[in-house]
């Protein structure tokens, strides 16, 4: 659900204000869009990607960041703050501000779709996303079927590839790992209908 945000909000009164909601809420094009809850199958997703990122990624050099990590993107879209189910940060984390509450340089953002967001996750969201200087690949994960969308930045534009095999292994280039759609949803169960 949209609620047309204040016209005279800026960062720093929605950032006050969000500090004090016990929802989440997104900021799109000066609306604010409450973030829904996650159901069991989300949350076991979100969780077996962040646990597999990490067992696979340089600690030393790389860090995964899980759900209420808020990202700002301020492109050629406007300004906007996300909230991605899992960022990965490589080399120094940035932020807004000392508080740490909005990360400005993830180089990995994954998102679960639920049916009431896998259009915006691969829409509007993912464009927001693309407009970040630093993302260097985005995964689109379907938390319905094994579905895995991977979009890698590549010389001119966005290179798309989709894994739909529990058997397969995603490539991340940028974090020199793959992710076996296997650990990925180990232990969810998919509906039969």
């Amino acid at each position: 659900m949209a609620v047309q945000a204040p016209p005279l909000l800026t960062a720093a009164q929605y950032l006050a204000w969000e500090a004090g909601n016990l929802e989440k809420h997104e900021v799109f094009n000066g609306e604010l869009r409450c973030v829904a809850g996650a159901n069991r199958r989300h949350i076991g997703i979100v969780w077996n990607t962040a646990t597999c990122l990490g067992e696979r990624i340089d600690e030393a050099r790389c860090s995964v960041l899980i759900a209420g990590m808020k990202v700002k993107s301020a492109g050629s879209r406007g300004i906007h703050y996300l909230y991605p189910d899992i960022c990965v940060v490589c080399g120094e984390e940035r932020y807004e501000s000392a508080s740490q509450l909005v990360l400005l340089n993830p180089g990995l953002v994954v998102e679960v779709t639920s049916r009431s967001t896998a259009d915006y996750d691969r829409g509007e969201k993912l464009d927001i996303t693309f407009d970040l200087p630093s993302i260097e690949a985005c995964l689109i994960i379907d938390q319905f079927r094994p579905r895995v969308e991977l979009f890698q930045r590549g010389r001119l534009d966005w290179d798309l590839e989709s894994f739909d095999s529990l058997d397969d292994s995603v490539p991340l280039q940028s974090l020199a790992c793959q992710l076996p759609l296997a650990r990925i949803y180990r232990g969810i169960v998919f509906d039969q209908s």
